[in-house]
């Protein structure tokens, strides 16, 4: 639906993506992650964990696919869309709401962590970077094999 509004949100993933497939043949994923705020402990004046915020992430198509072979389980990721909730019953009959977010965009966070991209599709459809250079170089962002890597301090 135009004109909602799409929040941000840095957590660190609690598993690895779950790639699937509809029966339609496309392509979606699904990832959870967990956003735990530092507050400050009134008494002791020491930051502690705060209560962490859990939400489902769900993305489809060709990102779906770039999610599922770059992100792993204990990444720090910064996730950008639309807040959904949904009500179920759980297996002992109780009443439960989930946030869930429907990602327009995601990536590493470089807080804690190197990253290097490279691009995903060819052609001008594919976004990206432009390789640059003498072709014996890797574009910017790029390690020399190509591909993605990070250094997971978890």
């Amino acid at each position: 639906m135009a004109g909602e509004p799409l929040i941000t949100v840095v957590g660190n993933l609690v598993a690895d993506p779950e790639p699937r497939v509809s029966q339609a043949g496309k392509s979606w994923v699904t990832f959870r992650i967990a956003s735990t705020p530092r507050v400050r402990d009134r008494q002791s004046g020491d930051y502690v964990d705060g209560e962490p915020l859990w939400l489902g992430c769900r993305a489809y198509g060709e990102y779906a696919d770039n999610i599922a072979a770059s992100l792993t389980k204990g990444m720090r990721v910064i996730v950008q869309g639309r807040l959904t909730q949904r009500s179920y019953t759980d297996n002992q009959g109780q009443q439960r709401t989930s946030l869930d977010l429907d990602v327009e965009e995601v990536g590493p966070s470089l807080r804690f962590a190197t990253a290097a991209v490279s691009r995903a599709g060819s052609g001008p459809a594919g976004g990206g970077y432009a390789k640059t250079g003498n072709g014996s170089q890797p574009a910017y962002g790029q390690t020399a094999g190509g591909g993605y890597a990070q250094d997971n301090p978890w």
